[in-house]
Order: structure tokens, then C-alpha cells, then sequence
């Protein structure tokens, strides 16, 4: 049903690639998932849903006040009669139950809908929710530009305002795990700074250089890791090459580790509007995906996000335990 993926209004926009398939097409092939919307009550978020099980992406789960999805629907033009609705007086209520299926296996993603994204991660990381794991939770972007070779993350954009070190640690091991979900098998990582070498001024550059050290002394596996890096450094041999420097990760990157959350909100969205990247976004860390999306998203990049969550929640069906 290829006519249930909408077309992105973008110039120049492309549909994400997995080898020689889309990203959509591979997550299709899998079958569907089911999944937990918390709140949509507005049409971008209820359509959204709409495309993805058109798409034969995700079988969902309605979690939000029963009157507000009718009246939302109904002005919209919009039939949701055959999707289960779990019946929550307020968006808050939505949140905590949504996590409730999610633990209880019901769901094995969730998907934000029109409430906050403080409000969903909330009671995402809820201690008594039982989705908590080891690993502090981040966001991934998932981007492709017609001017690098291969689909590429940004990460932590939306979660982790400033991160430690360690936390740091985290944002790279989840990036590790999408990269691998997506065929990757052994992701080139960058660590991102301003410059190339070691600043005792410059945390990030101080950072990257403990990342890389943690990698080669086995604290983080199943990448390649190099950093500081520039973002020039990272993504063009010919940078590289011309400020002298030597490494097997500069100029190929898979992964972009970013120094906060500001830079790196800035940077993905420089790509989406001026280079009219295509993108997905995820959340990672916790015992399910969530599909973590922006008001002003496209509809391709809202579905391109459920094909990503069905990636990995198929990949986590089959791994070890």
C-alpha cells in the first residue's frame, strides 16, 4: 500500500535508505506493531497514526480521553470507530497508562501524541513504571541528505540538555544499538567539538577524548569511535585530510555525538530545512521505543519514525536475552 506513505512537500526531499531499500519499505516487510498513542488530540497526531497503519506499520492503541478523540475526529473528517481506545480523563493519565501497557507487554512502542514531551518522558522514567533500564534514555535522529552517502544519526537533540560524561557514555551505546538495528554492523562514531584537539577550556573536547579512551579500554562497544572531531572533520575525507588528520572515522561518519542538546537540535535542523534532509526520530534507553516527534514534523517524517520504532522493536523480539 505504498499510496498510504504521504509525499514530502520538501524540494529535494528523499525517503530514508537502508542499503537499497527505504527505511519504510524494510520496517514493512517485518510487519506491523503494536503501539501505544498517547493522547492524539489533534488532527497532525490522529492523521499520523492513521498513515502508519495504512502503511502496514503499526497496530494501534489509542491512550486519551474517549469525547476528546471523537470531537477531534469528527471536525478532522477522520474514522477512528476501529481503533481501541484506552478511556483517560486528562493527557497526564494518558501518560502513566500508556507506560502501564508498555510495561505489561501490551505495546511494544509508544508514540507521542499531543502532549508534552516532558509530560510522555515523565512517565516513561516513572521508577514505577518498569521501563526504566541501565542506561539513561536519549534521542536519536535518523537523517539522510542528498550530500553525504549513507543515512547518518544526530544524537542527543531533544533529551539530554547537558550531559556528563557518563551520561554521554549512554547517548553513544543507545546510538550503537540504532545504527546496528539499521545494518550498520559496526558504526563509525564521531565525538563532535569545535575543534580537533584537546582543550583544557573545552569540556566537549575533554569528553570526547574520555569516550574514546572508555571505548579502547572496552566500556563502550561494538563501535568505532573518534574524537574531538569538527563537524567538517566528520563528514568530509577532504577536511579531514587537508587539517591533517588521520583516523577511520573521520569523513565516514555513521553517528554524530553532539556536545548538548542545543547544538544539536541547531544542527538537525539546519540539515531538515537547508539541506532538505529527510529525518526519523526515536527514543532510546528505555524497554520499548518511543516515537518522538515535533509539531512541525512532516507527515513523512512522523511515518518514517513509526518504521523506525518497528526496526527495533523487531530486532529487541529476536535478540538474546
Amino acid at each position: 500500500m505504498k499510496d498510504a506513505i504521504p509525499s514530502s512537500s520538501e524540494d529535494g526531499a528523499q525517503i530514508l535508505r537502508i542499503g537499497n531499500d527505504t527505511l519504510i519499505d524494510c520496517a514493512r516487510a517485518l510487519g506491523p506493531i503494536r503501539v501505544g498513542v498517547v493522547h492524539p488530540c489533534d488532527k497532525p497526531s490522529l492523521e499520523a497514526m492513521l498513515d502508519a497503519r495504512r502503511a502496514g506499520l503499526i497496530e494501534p492503541i489509542i491512550v486519551a480521553p474517549r469525547a476528546k478523540i471523537a470531537a477531534v475526529a469528527q471536525r478532522a473528517g477522520l474514522v477512528v470507530d476501529d481503533v481501541p481506545i484506552e478511556d483517560v480523563p486528562h493527557s497526564h493519565a494518558a501518560a502513566a497508562a500508556a507506560a502501564r501497557l508498555a510495561a505489561s507487554g501490551r505495546v511494544e512502542a509508544l508514540m507521542k501524541g499531543s502532549l508534552h514531551t516532558d509530560e510522555l518522558m515523565s512517565a516513561v522514567l516513572d521508577h514505577d513504571a518498569g521501563l526504566r533500564t541501565a542506561r539513561r534514555v536519549s534521542h536519536c535522529y535518523l537523517m539522510q541528505t542528498q550530500a553525504y552517502p549513507r543515512p547518518f544519526i544526530i544524537t542527543d537533540a531533544a533529551i539530554n540538555i547537558a550531559p556528563t560524561l557518563e551520561e554521554k557514555a549512554d547517548i553513544v551505546r543507545n546510538a550503537i544499538e540504532l545504527a546496528q538495528t539499521i545494518d550498520v554492523t559496526t558504526p563509525r562514531v564521531a565525538i563532535l567539538a569545535a575543534v580537533e584537539t584537546i582543550n583544557p577550556r573545552m569540556q566537549a573536547t575533554l569528553d570526547a577524548a574520555a569516550l574514546c579512551k572508555m571505548a579502547e579500554r572496552g566500556q563502550i562497544t561494538g563501535a568505532i569511535l573518534d574524537g574531538p572531531l569538527g563537524f567538517d572533520n566528520a563528514i568530509s575525507i577532504d577536511a579531514a585530510r587537508i587539517k591533517g588528520i588521520d583516523s577511520p572515522v573521520a569523513g565516514r561518519a555513521d553517528v554524530l555525538v553532539v556536545p548538548d542538546l542545543e547544538s544539536g537540535n541547531m544542527l538537525a535542523k539546519q540539515l531538515e530545512y537547508f539541506g532538505q534532509a529527510a529525518s526519523a526520530g526515536i527514543v532510546m534507553g528505555a524497554r520499548v521505543p518511543v516515537i518522538l516527534t515535533s509539531r512541525a514534523d512532516s507527515p513523512l517524517t512522523r511515518i518514517a519514525s513509526c518504521a523506525l520504532a518497528v526496526l527495533v522493536a523487531h530486532r529487541r523480539r529476536t535478540a538474546k536475552p
